[in-house]
């Protein structure tokens, strides 16, 4: 790939670029290969059709209902700098995170990310209060070089949490209620105060969130869950 188109990527998002190796998935989420999350997501790869990855997206919210959002740090390779869900990242083409059974592997990867991400220790976010309430198949350009395709698993879970971001992964994290949520997305679509969403988190937004979260709050959101269906929100 030569170094000197990426000679000022952060050393800390470097090594996960080039060590951290993604589970490369067709469209029904069959695991066909691995590749490394460099490759991932240069969107010359995503164009080619061969860059199809698990991920997730954690919604992390206290016991007021409220969505704990974070802001990416201003390193990130891809949308640096823009807010989005609790955790969003990878599970890795290791034994602990391709476990399929009720995506087992993919809330192990959720645990082990709210750690490193935002300090939140693993008995505060136990594997088994995580729940998976639906998949989507998205595609989103960051800028000319990076982007994103994602098999993307929603994780819903309710716990208090003490939060100590890393400021190698996170710039900034806030507790939002539905309506401070809707006057975040009022300012971004006009363009205020430079505020931007990830392109994945307003997809969920847009398509599920409110729902799901009036379920959260009746404590009815397993029965809402739906893992069979694979949304194309392409």
């Amino acid at each position: 790939m030569g170094d000197a188109p990426d000679a000022g990527m952060d050393a800390v998002q470097r090594r996960l670029m080039f060590e951290d190796e993604c589970i490369l998935v067709d469209d029904n989420d069959k695991v066909v290969g691995h590749e490394s999350k460099y490759n991932c997501h240069l969107w010359e790869n995503i164009l080619k059709g061969n860059s199809l990855h698990r991920a997730f997206s954690v919604f992390l919210f206290n016991t007021k209902y409220e969505l704990l959002l974070q802001q990416r740090s201003a390193t990130k390779v891809t949308f640096p700098l823009v807010w989005t869900n609790t955790c969003c990242s990878h599970p890795l083409y290791r034994e602990t995170e391709l476990i399929d059974d009720d995506a087992l592997g993919v809330r192990n990867a959720a645990q082990r990310k709210l750690l490193d991400e935002l300090g939140i220790v693993a008995e505060d976010v136990p594997v088994d209060q995580f729940i998976p309430v639906g998949r989507m198949l998205y595609k989103a350009p960051s800028d000319g070089k990076w982007g994103e395709h994602e098999l993307d698993y929603l994780l819903f879970i309710v716990r208090d949490v003490n939060v100590n971001p890393n400021p190698d992964e996170v710039a900034d994290v806030k507790y939002v209620n539905r309506e401070q949520l809707k006057e975040l997305l009022r300012k971004a679509d006009a363009g205020e105060e430079g505020l931007k969403l990830s392109p994945w988190f307003r997809l969920v937004v847009d398509n599920f969130l409110f729902k799901w979260w009036d379920q959260v709050e009746k404590g009815t959101v397993k029965e809402a869950a739906d893992m069979k269906t694979i949304h194309k929100l392409l």
